[in-house]
């Protein structure tokens, strides 16, 4: 079998400094854009000996980063169902924000 290299992106790891938080677990997040790095969520990238790829990825604050990387539980009402969901719209708010101009951003709930 094949080893794909893993996708590194600086370009995407420098956007993250001084961004919003894109998870922001109800709760938890502590809305601090100078705690905001590149986050990695689970995906079928990672395996033994290989990190995931930055393009399953979000922008995170320390605490939901935490959360994510489970050095924090999860809050206890959050259902599976909840977390994925949190961090496919993360994913999601992460790349456009990637994509479109920033003067877009502000109107982002």
């Amino acid at each position: 079998m094949l080893k794909r290299k893993r996708i590194e992106s600086q370009h995407i790891r420098r956007a993250a400094r001084g961004e919003r938080c894109t998870v922001e677990i109800l709760g938890t997040c502590n809305r601090d854009p100078a705690t905001v790095v590149l986050a990695h969520l689970p995906d079928e990238s990672h395996g033994l000996a290989r990190k995931r790829d930055d393009l399953s990825a979000c922008f995170a604050c320390d605490a939901c980063h935490a959360v994510l990387d489970g050095r924090v539980p999860w809050p206890d009402e959050f259902e599976k169902g909840y977390r994925e969901w949190y961090q496919r719209r993360a994913m999601v708010r992460t790349w456009r924000r990637l994509v479109e101009p920033p003067t877009c951003w502000s109107a982002m709930p």
